[in-house]
């Protein structure tokens, strides 16, 4: 199939995809990037610390759970990006929880700056994790990464928000499964 896409003259026109010659004209408010990204191959977000293996439901590590981990393969592209938009959702509802971005120009920059691997395509809290994980005890001044402790936060160390943080992104997780899934299964 020749597929293609492009932007219309004038951003109020919005996107336009054209499929075997036939124009479908999408959300204005979508930009290119953003439309790239909703084709683009969604990558793994195992982070090789699992712990489906030795019997939990919802990875310790990546926080999905055991079903989805093993059947990622399988899965289509919608489904996990279905996975993925709910692990960052809930990841960014925790980091913003503890921590204020007040300057996404200067995160990025000290991402860079300290080759630290983050998503570009994921919100800007998934990042702030990135850079926990990599060295919480580490970092100064939050104020030189564009970002600030949240009411209740401000005497907690970096490393016990970040240890904050993966509690309660794992304990959503869970209660996500609990919830949801758990339910509907069938027993054997």
């Amino acid at each position: 199939m020749n597929s293609r896409y492009f932007v219309a003259e004038g951003c109020d026109q919005g996107v336009i995809l054209v499929v075997s010659g036939v124009l479908f004209r999408l959300n204005p408010l979508l930009s290119i990037s953003g439309f790239c990204t909703m084709f683009k191959a969604v990558k793994t977000p195992c982070v090789g610390i699992c712990s489906t293996g030795i019997g939990d439901t919802v990875c310790r590590g990546c926080k999905r759970f055991t079903h989805e981990v093993i059947s990622w393969n399988a899965y289509t592209n919608d489904q996990r990006r279905s996975i993925a938009t709910r692990l960052e959702q809930f990841l960014t509802q925790v980091v913003s929880s503890k921590l204020q971005l007040i300057d996404e120009s200067l995160l990025v920059e000290q991402l860079k700056h300290q080759s630290i691997r983050y998503n570009p395509d994921q919100n800007a809290y998934c990042w702030i994790n990135d850079l926990l994980r990599a060295g919480a005890s580490q970092l100064g001044d939050l104020a030189h990464y564009g970002l600030a402790r949240q009411a209740g936060w401000e005497t907690e160390s970096l490393v016990e928000i970040k240890d904050a943080i993966d509690r309660d992104y794992y304990t959503l997780s869970c209660a996500h499964y609990e919830r949801y899934i758990a339910p509907g299964q069938v027993l054997a």
